[in-house]
């Protein structure tokens, strides 16, 4: 019985420090491509022609990322006036009705994302407009996966997936079904996280979505300071 807390805990902390790693990586490569089409074009005239559309997909995947890093960190922001004159009990129940709703809308979010992507990438979409009630059969005129990103080079080493995806004819830019991805991994990240915080409320653990006080703190804080 004790394998099975174990095992949550250690996979929650592999997607909690995979998704931190992530968004280091992918704001430090958005900087460092920021800053050489600088020194290239106040310094040499000339520039990237795709770091553009680069640092503009990764801001993409930096935002997706960012949302369930916000909620798992309860950095979101939110509005408690009205729950902290209520009590506790009143307070649990509403964050419950308030974590469903969440837990809806990123269900959703996350069936729209799919499909979305899913032609993109040769994959079927659900079937059904709300819940998914399976997949469509995909026909060969609805593939989607020649779709280029306009200015991003294609990378020899993703050549091999040419042979899989678009029966081996070469691409010239990267396919668009690589950086649209995020969009229903971020959907799924974002559904995870607020069942984590719904099963947080549900357990007694916390009492609504809102748990941090950066604001407050803040003050706080700078009080601290000036009485120093």
């Amino acid at each position: 019985m004790s394998k099975h807390p174990e095992s949550h805990g250690l996979a929650s902390r592999v997607i909690d420090e995979l998704e931190e790693t992530l968004i280091a990586l992918i704001l430090g490569a958005m900087t460092l491509i920021t800053f050489i089409n600088v020194v290239l074009r106040y310094g040499f005239n000339t520039g990237l022609i795709w770091g553009l559309e680069a640092t503009s997909f990764l801001f993409a995947w930096l935002v997706l990322f960012g949302v369930s890093y916000a909620v798992k960190k309860t950095a979101n922001l939110g509005v408690d006036a009205v729950l902290n004159v209520l009590a506790p009990g009143t307070r649990r129940v509403l964050g419950l009705i308030a974590a469903a709703v969440c837990v809806a809308y990123a269900f959703l979010l996350l069936k729209g994302a799919w499909d979305y992507w899913a032609n993109f990438a040769n994959l079927p979409k659900t079937t059904g407009q709300w819940f998914p009630t399976g997949f469509e059969e995909m026909k060969r005129t609805s593939y989607r996966s020649w779709y280029e990103v306009i200015d991003i080079p294609m990378p020899e080493w993703l050549r091999f997936i040419e042979p899989w995806i678009n029966e081996g004819e070469a691409y010239e830019k990267i396919p668009r079904f690589i950086p649209y991805v995020i969009l229903p991994i971020g959907a799924a990240l974002l559904l995870l996280r607020f069942c984590q915080a719904t099963w947080r409320i549900w357990t007694g653990a916390e009492e609504s979505l809102i748990v941090s006080h950066e604001a407050e703190d803040a003050v706080d804080d700078v009080a601290h300071l000036n009485k120093d």
